[in-house]
């Protein structure tokens, strides 16, 4: 026979003691098997220590980066804000003086800003996210209570560089849209070649029957030697409209085949009539937006990965700036004698090597692209298939550097 303790008696600690996986009301805990049942399979529910980041993992780095506020603001002026003002002054002068200043838009100005500015800013603010991606935690003291949660270290680390490309990678493809649009959109309806405009899709004889017609303005600005005695250039600003084709002029047939000639020689090789377009092409554009977002993912990849192994940030960005816009021009302007593998081996010469064919050879601003370094780039000759295992080589050291540094800190 049972008996049932009385009421108010004191029940043995053994009796509310509940069984291993179970809570008090008898269920299953949380990330526990109840007492004689295994996951099939025989493996654990709990991922914590899984090295590969999940999807919330990476969503929560990404809000925590859009929280700073100063470093989204920087990042959004400097990607978007600049290219969008600089084309919308173009736009503006255009519209309000259009005889002194020229359409917005022009395969020239997506040349200069696609080569120049673009990728040389947008990879100093993506190495400067990467920096913030990797120090956050240790700068804030968060990282011991990341540690407790039992999470990989791994799993944390690998999450930031998602997290990271997700928030620069589409603003750059924001302001890199932009600066196409207005190229496209706004372009004029004529082609300039050395601020002559020139009726486009002309033949070799159609080029030299209209230079006929137009002997001044090619004589002045196209030719290279001495001028005619009957011919009088300006100078100052060219007196002909910068956003319409000038008028045909007569003139002595001495001088009419004189630009003949000189649009002869224009007509081809670099830089002549033949190779100018309106706007950048398509194909042009799709390049050369897909290598600034390599070099954009560069920079971030090296920012973490300094970042994360020196456990600050401002260090590292400085040291990543200097090296990117001071060494790498340095040395890729100057063929060192017996040490041209290991300046093939820096990764910013690496990317240079694969610059689109139709950007120009020399950028406006120095820096990862250019400056002082590019006309460099053809002394020391480098395969693409050497430039992508340079990069791939960068990218996975500083990846393997920063991971490990996080796995071996002291929480």
């Amino acid at each position: 026979m049972t008996t049932t303790p009385a009421a108010g008696a004191s029940v043995p600690d053994q009796a509310l003691q509940a069984a291993p996986g179970l809570t008090e009301l008898g269920h299953t805990a949380p990330g526990r098997t109840a007492p004689g049942h295994t996951v099939p399979g025989g493996h654990s529910r709990d991922r914590r220590g899984s090295p590969v980041p999940t999807a919330g993992m990476i969503a929560t780095r990404i809000m925590e980066l859009r929280k700073r506020r100063g470093l989204m603001t920087a990042l959004i002026v400097v990607n978007i804000g600049f290219p969008a003002l600089f084309m919308l002054i173009r736009l503006l002068l255009h519209a309000f003086a259009p005889r002194a200043n020229p359409p917005a838009g022009s395969e020239m100005i997506f040349r200069i800003l696609a080569a120049g500015f673009l990728p040389t800013f947008g990879f100093i603010m993506a190495a400067t996210v990467g920096c913030t991606a990797g120090s956050r935690d240790l700068t804030e003291g968060m990282f011991r209570h990341l540690v407790v949660t039992g999470r990989s270290r791994l799993a944390l680390y690998l999450a930031r560089v998602p997290a990271g490309l997700a928030i620069v990678v589409p603003l750059v493809a924001i302001g890199y849209m932009i600066v196409c649009a207005v190229s496209v959109f706004a372009a004029p309806a004529f082609i300039d070649d050395s601020n002559v405009n020139i009726p486009p899709g002309l033949s070799r004889a159609g080029f030299e029957n209209w230079a006929s017609d137009h002997a001044e303005p090619v004589i002045c600005t196209l030719g290279n030697g001495p001028l005619p005695g009957n011919v009088t250039c300006p100078s100052g600003p060219p007196p002909w409209s910068k956003s319409a084709v000038p008028p045909a002029q007569p003139a002595p047939a001495a001088v009419e085949a004189l630009a003949a000639r000189i649009a002869r020689q224009d007509y081809s090789g670099q830089g002549g009539y033949a190779a100018i377009y309106r706007y950048p092409p398509v194909s042009l554009m799709i390049e050369a937006g897909l290598w600034i977002e390599l070099d954009v993912t560069v920079g971030f990849i090296l920012g973490l990965g300094l970042a994360s192994l020196m456990g600050q940030r401002t260090g590292p960005v400085i040291l990543i700036i200097m090296f990117q816009i001071i060494v790498t021009p340095i040395l890729s302007g100057v063929a060192i004698p017996h040490l041209e593998d290991l300046q093939r081996s820096v990764v910013g010469m690496a990317v240079a090597h694969l610059e689109p064919a139709g950007l120009p050879t020399g950028a406006v601003l120095p820096g990862v692209i250019g400056g002082g370094g590019r006309p460099g780039a053809a002394l020391l000759a480098e395969s693409a298939t050497q430039s992508a295992f340079v990069i791939v080589a960068w990218l996975a050291v500083w990846t393997i550097l920063g991971a490990w540094r996080m796995m071996t800190r002291d929480a």
